[in-house]
Order: C-alpha cells, then sequence, then structure tokens
C-alpha cells in the first residue's frame, strides 16, 4: 500500500493490486475513506466525508495529479 503523500491528517495511497485500473488515489482520514479518479479527477466512492471535506479533498487530488499519476506510472511501470 504506497504513501504518496501526507497532508494535514489525510493519507494519499493507492494499494499494489491495482494496477489493472485506470489511475486513481485513496484517500483516509481516521475512518472516512475516498477513491478519486486522476484522469480527469472525479471522485469514485467516499464513506464518512461530508460535501466540504469531499470538495477539499478533490482540490487535493486536483493539485497533487502530476505527483499521482508519476508514482502510479513509476510503480506500476516496474
Amino acid at each position: 500500500m504506497p504513501t504518496v503523500l501526507r497532508v494535514g491528517g489525510h493519507r494519499f495511497f493507492f494499494f499494489s493490486n491495482e494496477g489493472y485500473e485506470r489511475p486513481h488515489i485513496h484517500v483516509e482520514t481516521a475512518e472516512n475513506y475516498a477513491k478519486f479518479w486522476l484522469r480527469p479527477v472525479a471522485l469514485a466512492k467516499s464513506v464518512g466525508y461530508n460535501a466540504r471535506e469531499l470538495r477539499e479533498l478533490r482540490q487535493l487530488a486536483e493539485t497533487n495529479k502530476h505527483l499521482f499519476l508519476r508514482k502510479w506510472d513509476e510503480y506500476f511501470s516496474s
């Protein structure tokens, strides 16, 4: 479960067995969870976050999209 980024209590990561899916990033904050597609950035699913938190997380995903995609490509193309 490679962690790509930690920001303000949020952990952005992907699972090591998900290379068959299109690029995405998971995020956890305490008991809350979300998954965002990266091309384009869009919410795939979430549990526990409210609308404001999801907007913030989507913005973080958008801001860090290039980092996430680079890490995805590095991990799954090796």
